[in-house]
């Protein structure tokens, strides 16, 4: 089933939920709607679903609009975020409900209902707990009934909201992976709405990131990951740090005490920066333009240079940090260790700048080995990767 939703808006008195959101998905695709609360994802899910009439705009399924249809019409299955099982039903009951409602010229026999059912109920890995109740089951149990009973009047579309936020990190983690390899099988065309990013990176073929309505990108996890589009997706996406940088006479974007606006002075770690910055060619040409020598103690640098005039923010993950004791490069900047945290596969370390702001670093332990850093350290910091948006 191909879906193209075109300009879609829609508002709650005088709360602009949706703002004009087009978007197209190809058969078979499983997409992920990320974005924090409020972000318009599960509004967008449910004017797909035809639970909630879009203000201007529709809605085409392989063409055809189905503004208007009643749910039920437009082949779609849903799961809501807390299963809405039949609590009086067992799980067979559950998953059969659909079609035994059906009008009696499309409802399957008895027999074909319950081969059909054990198939689904199978498929999903409980067909051992058929004649369980809703509150004899797991959390992860109830989702997988959910998930079966939407299957079992064979959807056009899967449409899921937030499907594992009510279980905890582990079973959440099971069934990320069970959910991908069962679309993979199936291949139904699925939209399911999430705030997790690691989720949505895990299980979708695509990932639309939503912020106040409107779509800030649409793109494979790999795509909006590395490429992000602006700085809210690069937020969004995972923890960052931000520095204020500049742009070097060749358009270069530069960080440092040295390209902050920072005074030069003589004394402390600020006369340590002052060294190296006169070991850089590129910068001793550009501080020597700027400020005199008999200035240096009241001139901002760079403030004067045209080619340095432009501000921009300057991001960087944390595990994309380089720590060091005795920085190689000018870029280094100088930080204290405020805390460690080793658990897991990266050692975790908290750093904190002369001005107070907090650097978040993320290490192998071998390099932790290897620097022997704790608590109360004076190092260094320096990106190896950095992204600028403007």
């Amino acid at each position: 089933m191909n879906i193209n939703i075109k300009s879609v808006s829609k508002r709650f008195g005088g709360f602009n939920a949706l703002d004009n959101v087009s978007l197209q998905i190809k058969p078979g695709e499983l997409i992920a709607l990320l974005g924090p609360s409020g972000s318009g994802k599960t509004t967008l899910l449910r004017i797909i679903a035809g639970l909630e009439p879009p203000d201007t705009g529709t809605v085409l399924f392989d063409g055809k609009s189905n503004i208007g249809n009643q749910p039920s019409a437009r082949g779609v299955g849903f799961v809501f975020q807390h299963y809405a099982l039949f609590k009086h039903m067992t799980v067979f009951e559950n998953v059969a409900f659909g079609l035994k409602v059906r009008q009696k010229k499309i409802r399957p026999s008895d027999d074909k209902i319950k081969e059909k059912v054990f198939n689904l109920l199978k498929l999903v890995h409980i067909q051992q707990l058929h004649d369980r109740y809703p509150s004899e089951l797991s959390g992860g149990q109830r989702q997988r009934v959910a998930l079966a009973r939407a299957l079992a009047v064979e959807p056009k579309v899967l449409l899921l909201d937030e499907p594992f936020g009510a279980l905890d990190a582990k079973v959440r983690k099971e069934l990320r992976r069970w959910m991908r390899k069962l679309h993979d099988e199936i291949h139904i065309t699925s939209i399911f709405v999430t705030h997790d990013q690691e989720e949505a990176m895990e299980v979708a073929d695509r990932v639309v990131v939503m912020n106040n309505g409107r779509i800030e990108q649409v793109g494979s996890p790999e795509e909006v990951y590395h490429h992000p589009a602006n700085s809210f997706v690069y937020d969004f996406l995972g923890n960052f740090n931000v520095f204020e940088g500049r742009l070097d006479e060749k358009g270069c974007p530069r960080i440092g005490g040295y390209q902050e606006g920072r005074s030069v002075k003589t004394t402390g770690e600020d006369k340590y920066q002052k060294s190296w910055l006169k070991k850089s060619p590129l910068i001793s040409n550009i501080i020597n333009k700027i400020v005199p020598p008999e200035e240096e103690k009241s001139e901002t640098i760079l403030k004067k240079d045209k080619a340095w005039e432009k501000v921009i923010k300057v991001f960087a993950r944390p595990h994309h940090m380089e720590i060091a004791r005795n920085p190689s490069h000018p870029e280094f900047i100088p930080v204290r260790v405020i805390h460690i945290n080793p658990a897991g596969p990266l050692v975790k370390i908290e750093l904190e700048r002369d001005n107070g702001s907090i650097i978040q670093a993320e290490i192998p332990k071998e390099k932790m080995l290897e620097l022997q850093l704790k608590r109360d350290d004076h190092v260094f910091v320096k990106p190896r990767e950095i992204k600028v948006f403007d």
